[in-house]
């Protein structure tokens, strides 16, 4: 099966700059849909961005700040975050699934990562 690793998270001010990498291991394919989604105390989990082969998607808050990337060569998604803001504070998750469609909805996704926390100090 598949498992996702996240790694990255920590302590920024706010406009500063993050990166967050997603490590796949198992039976993942290029093909597979790589997502992000973060989650606020209290709150659902909610769709940050995603990736199929080369075309991204991202939601509106994070849109023109937040970049996702791929390294196929080492099963590797990457969220880049830049001009960060403390709203952004959130535990982040890498998901993917196989089914091909660029999900947007948390249920759509097979698997997850344990999550890393981001925190934007003001």
């Amino acid at each position: 099966q598949v498992q996702l690793v996240e790694s990255g998270g920590g302590l920024v001010q706010a406009g500063g700059s993050l990166r967050l990498s997603c490590a796949a291991s198992g039976r993942i394919f290029s093909g597979y849909v790589m997502a992000w989604f973060r989650q606020f105390p209290g709150k659902e989990r909610e769709f940050v961005g995603s990736i199929k082969w080369g075309s991204t998607y991202y939601a509106d808050s994070v849109k023109g700040r937040f970049t996702i990337s791929r390294d196929s060569a080492k099963n590797t998604v990457y969220l880049q975050m830049n001009s960060l803001k403390p709203e952004d504070t959130a535990v982040y998750y890498c998901a993917s699934d196989s089914r091909g469609t660029i999900w947007s909805g948390r249920s759509d996704y097979e698997y997850w990562g344990q999550g890393t926390q981001v925190t934007v100090s003001s």
